[in-house]
């Protein structure tokens, strides 16, 4: 019934439903098969606690909607949500409904395979990894274990536990098992729950904890008996989302609790940088523990005159040194290159400087090993690194850059009297994303750091964000060097941390050296 995996979904105008686990909320435990499908959907179904970077790795143009459920709150009814699909699908769509955790645990996903199977809808499931094992795992809580539990059972709390006679949970069971106990959904009713379970025999001493926003960096245990874990929740303000785990194996988070211990775990963190260039940043900051929001102030589009780049394509044989100052400017380049039917090979009568070991790295991707990688990434290093080389007077020089840049570097060759030409090779443009969750972050001072990785998303942060709401605020910001810093501080803000290596590592290391040193 199912499309095979070589297959690409969604082809011969039949439309299919795929029923993805998304995880409880970490991105990254998405499963392969579920990712690659979220990437090539038509349109993207998409509950409460999907991670937003699952939602923007979509295609473009794909259709994005959301039916999230919370606590009293329901975007759809599940039978919307069922005729929904439904009618996606028979217009021949490609359909990836996202549902946190696994979809057949407690997520309603059999409904929906149902109301597609009734409807005659192709459908394939893709589990997904369950909140009752990831969370307690993120906690430090194995909910398995030899000498501990040899079993566990996964149970709804969102039963009302008061009901008798017709209830579904097997409380006269629960209350004498022996192995572990894992409430999904179950924090309104924690108070009863743990009343139930010692009306039924378990012990008020047992061990017992409840995980609110497990796996992510608002990531919060708390642990206690069973007979005082209500009170000690509500002390914590714990909320859903949460799940409740109970038995021994409780006692083992003192020794094995790893994602609490995280150098950057609950820091929330605005990344300011390019849309297609953000999740390298984001991806190493939540690797850390931080809490990620993206603002993508700048976006990168090619020249409006592309003639002056294709001049200096033309004649790159004339050129003694072809100076790279970023990743962007190598990608401007190669694709010029390329629309010229040329590749590296042009480059052959050329010395290549890099700016920085990003840069470098790009080149290699081309098939370029950079004669020069000088340390210091500011004009006066660099020019001090040239000219160890050689006397520069009337070498010719290619400068491929973005548009409307500093003018340091050119004008420091030109003093030492080689030929310049700087030419623009892409443009870098204020992105017109709106986000009214960042301004709230900073408005409540919830916002731990910004960082910003050139001075125009400095400028267009600025242009978003108004520089009075983060006077008084705790938010720190933290720049990839000194070039991006000077504007910083030009703009009348504080440099906190700034990258002794002027990379996306080395921006990342000064935020942990920085709070660090807070400690």
């Amino acid at each position: 019934m199912n499309k095979k995996s070589e297959e690409k979904p969604g082809t011969g105008g039949k439309g299919i439903v795929y029923l993805v686990g998304a995880g409880p909320g970490d991105a990254g435990l998405i499963t392969v098969r579920g990712m690659e499908l979220t990437r090539q959907a038509e349109v993207i179904i998409y509950d409460y606690l999907i991670p937003p970077r699952l939602v923007k790795s979509a295609q473009p143009g794909a259709e994005l909607i959301y039916v999230g459920k919370k606590a009293g709150q329901h975007t759809l009814p599940q039978e919307q949500i069922n005729q929904l699909l439904i009618e996606k699908a028979q217009a021949g769509r490609c359909v990836v409904r996202l549902k946190g955790g696994d979809p057949f645990i407690f997520g309603r996903g059999g409904e929906e395979a149902i109301a597609l199977a009734e409807a005659g809808v192709d459908f394939e499931v893709v589990p997904g990894v369950t909140a009752g094992a990831a969370a307690a795992a993120y906690a430090g809580i194995p909910i398995t274990h030899r000498d501990l539990a040899s079993d566990v059972a996964f149970i709804t709390g969102h039963e009302d536990a008061t009901r008798t006679g017709d209830s579904q949970v097997d409380w006269q069971s629960l209350g004498k098992w022996k192995g572990t106990l894992v409430f999904y959904m179950g924090v309104k009713n924690l108070p009863v729950i743990c009343q139930k379970l010692q009306e039924y025999g378990m012990p008020k001493v047992t061990p017992a904890a409840v995980i609110c926003w497990g796996t992510t960096a608002r990531q919060q245990t708390v642990v206690a008996d069973l007979d005082n874990l209500p009170a000690a929740a509500e002390r914590q303000g714990i909320t859903p989302p949460s799940v409740i785990i109970v038995g021994k194996v409780v006692t083992l988070r003192e020794q094995l609790a790893w994602f609490e211990k995280r150098p950057l775990f609950g820091r929330r963190i605005i990344v300011t940088r390019a849309r297609s260039q953000a999740s390298e940043l984001v991806e190493k900051l939540e690797e850390l523990g931080a809490a990620v929001w993206e603002l993508a102030t700048i976006r990168i589009e090619e020249v409006q005159d592309a003639g002056p780049m294709r001049e200096a394509i033309a004649k790159l044989h004339e050129y003694q040194w072809v100076i790279f100052t970023s990743v962007n400017g190598v990608e401007a380049f190669f694709a010029y290159l390329n629309e010229a039917n040329q590749d590296a090979r042009a480059l052959a009568k050329s010395r290549i400087c890099a700016i920085g070991p990003a840069t470098a790295k790009k080149l290699q991707i081309y098939g370029i090993k950079a004669d020069m990688v000088p340390e210091e990434y500011v004009a006066e290093g660099i020019l001090d690194k040239l000219t160890e080389t050689g006397d520069l007077k009337g070498k010719r020089i290619l400068l491929p850059r973005a548009q409307d840049v500093r003018e340091d570097l050119p004008e420091g060759l030109r003093k030492l009297g080689a030929m310049v030409d700087e030419v623009a090779a892409y443009r870098t443009v204020a992105d017109e994303e709106q986000s009214e969750e960042i301004r709230r972050l900073i408005a409540e001072d919830q916002a731990d750091w910004i960082t910003f990785t050139s001075s125009s998303t400095v400028r267009n942060f600025l242009e978003k964000v108004d520089l009075k709401q983060l006077a008084g605020r705790k938010v720190r910001v933290a720049s990839i060097g000194p070039i991006t810093s000077a504007t910083i501080k030009e703009k009348g803000l504080k440099v906190d941390a700034q990258a002794k290596v002027y990379t996306i590592e080395g921006l990342v290391e000064a935020i942990v050296r920085a709070e660090n040193d807070k400690k």
